[in-house]
Order: structure tokens, then sequence, then C-alpha cells
């Protein structure tokens, strides 16, 4: 692991992250065009501006990277009947048996209600289509098999709901299409991405017009994401794991820009842990390929790839929100936030924008 710099120990507690965030300023809506989210701008050190997501193209250089995860959120919540004639819900995480997610996966890890009703051998028809409990964690989630006649795919389309975070509400149509980027391709999370909902496909030319160079790489998001910390201290948080794919020709054109002083810009939080995650394991070099990483980013973590970050405002006591401040600095990102709740941002997965660079 990447050698951390000493922090003052007051940001070891996960007290250090909470914040009195009032209540009418959660986005349960998204804005009403994606581009007319509003954007606080934090560079150097003068105060946070405040701009909109169309202006964010003005922010980037000629010669930066803007690394998108292109990440496609799946309609991983399924309803269904017990054999008591009860109502159940299975949240589908990602497949027991194999790395990649894949639809003909049989055995899948969820999150049940009610759990205390679905133990091992219990059984849930959905929609034409039935899944067993054939394990049950420690942790809470189940393991669920489906019959190898089950068309899963057919299923989650016809029947399965996208997975809104817990404070936006049941979802309907409209905000599932939102809660999925413009350029989201390929299936496996059961989160958005959510700093690049914001992008439009005029802005993405708009961006590339500028001569920033726009590569692509795969995190799936999971459930971990909405997970506030454990315990009083950060390491005592245990982090989930999330899966990457990295093309060849963007670990070159990564190499490339670093070789030559090149910013890369990272479009979330879920970039942030691909790229420094691979970093990790590539003695400070991303490579190529698919890998998993449990990597908690935390103050004194030292970065290796990312010098720039477009990110939404996260909840309080969050490990998003541990990560901002290791990469902007605690300070700043403080001053920032009281500085959104104060100007009247929108908070959390619908709501508005920061950009920040790296602190030195």
């Amino acid at each position: 692991m990447s050698a951390a710099a000493s922090v003052p120990t007051g940001l070891h507690e996960v007290e250090a992250y909470d914040y009195a965030l009032p209540e009418h300023l959660i986005a349960r809506e998204p804005a009403q065009r994606r581009e007319l989210a509003r954007l606080l701008v934090l560079e150097g050190d003068g105060p946070p501006r405040d701009a909109i997501f169309s202006d964010f193209p003005d922010v980037l250089r000629a010669g930066d990277v803007l690394v998108l995860n292109e990440t496609k959120v799946i309609p991983a919540r399924l309803t269904g009947t017990l054999a008591s004639g009860g109502r159940a819900e299975a949240l589908l995480l990602r497949p027991r048996d194999r790395d990649d997610f894949d639809y003909a996966a049989r055995e899948w890890f969820a999150l049940v209600r009610p759990g205390k009703r679905l133990r091992g051998g219990a059984h849930i028809a959905f929609d034409g289509a039935s899944a067993e409990v054939v394990e049950v964690l420690a942790d809470g989630p189940r393991v669920l098999r489906f019959g190898p006649d089950v068309d899963l795919e057919a299923l989650l389309a016809r029947s399965g709901e996208i997975p809104l975070p817990p404070y936006v509400g049941r979802g309907d149509d409209a905000r599932a299409q939102r809660y999925q980027t413009v350029f989201a391709r390929v299936p496996g999370s059961v989160a958005a991405p959510t700093a690049s909902l914001h992008f439009t496909p005029e802005i993405l030319a708009a961006v590339a017009a500028r001569g920033v160079e726009i590569v692509r790489l795969t995190l799936d998001v999971g459930i971990g994401t909405f997970r506030p910390m454990t315990g009083s201290r950060l390491d005592e948080h245990v982090m989930h794991a999330e899966r990457y794919t990295i093309a060849p020709a963007v670990a070159e054109g990564l190499g490339r820009a670093r070789a030559e002083g090149r910013r890369v810009v990272a479009a979330g939080t879920t970039v942030v842990r691909a790229l420094e995650g691979a970093a990790l394991a590539g003695n400070g070099i991303v490579r190529a390929g698919s890998a998993e990483t449990a990597l908690f980013i935390t103050p004194g973590f030292r970065f290796q790839i990312v010098d720039a970050l477009l990110t939404n405002f996260h909840l309080p006591k969050s490990t998003l929100l541990a990560l901002v401040c290791a990469f902007a600095g605690y300070a700043p990102v403080r001053a920032a936030y009281a500085a959104a709740i104060e100007r009247r941002y929108r908070f959390f997965s619908f709501g508005d924008a920061m950009f920040c660079e790296r602190a030195v």
C-alpha cells in the first residue's frame, strides 16, 4: 500500500466526518435538466465559487484526461411472494460463483426483506420465476439460487426495479431514467456513479472540443456506497470491494498523460477508487485488466494518479466524504460543504456537484 502521511489525530475519528444537513437540501428529485445542476468550484486557495454544470468544460484544460465510469445500473430489486402468501423483496448484488457480472449466474448475493422469515430453504416466487435461499451470511445478506430455466435478464427487464437510494424513495420510470448516465454501457452496478449523472452528449462534446481526452473504465458500484462508517474510528470500518476493468488503451493513455505532466480528472469517487486501486496494485502504474479493490481512502493517503475530481455532495459519516477530504484537504472540503449548505445547494445522488483539485 502507498505510504500515508501523518494526519491530525482527530481526522481518524468517524465523528470528524459528520455534519448537520437541513432536510430540505436533500435532493429527492433530479434537476429539471441534467446540465442545470449547480457546480461548486474549488480551485487553488480561493473561496468556493458558484457555477452550473453546463460550465464544467470551462474548468478543464487542453490536454487533461477526463476519466468516466461507464457502468450501467441494473434493475436489481425484485418483489415477490413467499409460500405463506407474504410479500418479500430481494436486491441482487453480484454473482456468487464468478468475478464479473453475468446474467447467466445462478447464485447471487442479495439483500432480502423480511430477513427474519427468509432463512435457509425459503422460496420466493418472482413473476413466473422462483429462487431459493441457500445460505444466510454472517453479516446479513443471503445467497439466492435461481433455477436453470430462469432467464434472469428477462425477469429483471420485466419486473426489476432500479434501486434508488433509500433517502430518495421508491423509483418511478422518470427518476429511474435519470439515475443512469447518458454513457452507461456495461451492466453490473446497483448504484449509479452519481457525479456523472449531470453529463449530456452536448457537454461531452464541449469537453472534447477543449482538447480534453475522454477515456472510460468500468467499476461496478456496490451497495456499500450507501453504508455509513461503523465504529468510532476510520480504521474500524470494513470497506466493501468493487470490481473494475481498465482497457489496455486507457491504461496506456493514462501512462502517457502522467509522463507528460497532464492532469487526470476523475468523474466521481468510483473512478478514483479504480485508478488509485490499480496504481497500488501496479506499483504506481495503472495496468490494464480486471480486479477488485477494497481500497479505503482516508486523509493521509498519497494519491498517485488523480489530479482533479468531479463529485457530488456526500452523506455525513460516509466513506465517500472521507475520500474527498483526503483528496482536496479536510479544512477546504468542510468549508466548501458549509458554503454549499449556506447557498442552498442540493445534496446526495440527485443533487448538485463539486469540482476540486488535489491538495498539494
